[in-house]
């Protein structure tokens, strides 16, 4: 939980009920905020879009306030990643979670640290780390632009051979053939993405699965 206890420290017996009752991961959920102004509509959009474009399913209004059986945190301190997205991380380990939801109060004193930059750096490294729709967005953007300008010359070819002399070409073949650059280049890098892509998986060596509890299996070290 945050050491400023923006955070609710009364939901932490609720956290261990919800423990007792053998759930590994027990998370504190925003239901509603007393925060006014641009950021909470700034954040809510996040959501919204992380939510909808993420490949792991994410809670929204979630920020990382929980409590974390030691089965879970020995999960994520075997994965490599020296910058790692922790809500999502939570998420993708795959454990059954209990949620209790809670009212944000504003803020009576102080000043909180997060401003826009934080929250963008938050959110970048989010869509980095667990979806892949920007770099397929540029290649299926570039694919786009490529085939409308192929279809655009062929459109002109036909029309100044049929009306040779009236119809006049002037910078229409140039702009096509621009469009047509550029649309390569937009494939050529989304297509160079996701091989970086491929390759940060690779690197971060995430579990493919996480085992809940082994039955008839000898007990392992």
């Amino acid at each position: 939980m945050a050491s400023d206890l923006e955070d609710p420290p009364e939901l932490i017996a609720e956290f261990l009920r919800k423990w007792e009752e053998g759930f590994k991961i027990a998370i504190g959920v925003r239901r509603k905020s007393e925060e006014r102004g641009l950021m909470p509509l700034i954040r809510t959009a996040y959501y919204a879009l992380i939510t909808r474009i993420s490949e792991v399913e994410q809670v929204r209004n979630f920020t990382g306030f929980g409590l974390y059986d030691k089965a879970v945190m020995d999960i994520l301190r075997d994965i490599n990643d020296p910058y790692p997205y922790f809500r999502g991380l939570i998420c993708e380990i795959g454990y059954p979670r209990a949620e209790i939801p809670f009212d944000k109060l504003a803020r009576k004193h102080g000043l909180s640290k997060g401003n826009l930059a934080v929250y963008l750096d938050s959110a970048l490294l989010a869509i980095v780390n667990h979806t892949k729709a920007p770099l397929r967005l540029g290649t299926l953007l570039g694919f786009a632009m490529a085939t409308l300008s192929f279809l655009l010359s062929g459109y002109f070819v036909i029309q100044k051979l049929l009306a040779w002399d009236e119809f006049q070409l002037g910078f229409a073949p140039l702009i096509v053939g621009m469009f047509f650059l550029l649309g390569v280049q937009f494939m050529l890098l989304g297509l160079i993405g996701e091989y970086i892509g491929l390759l940060v998986n690779h690197v971060v060596r995430r579990p493919m699965v996480v085992e809940k509890e082994r039955i008839n299996f000898e007990k392992r070290g």
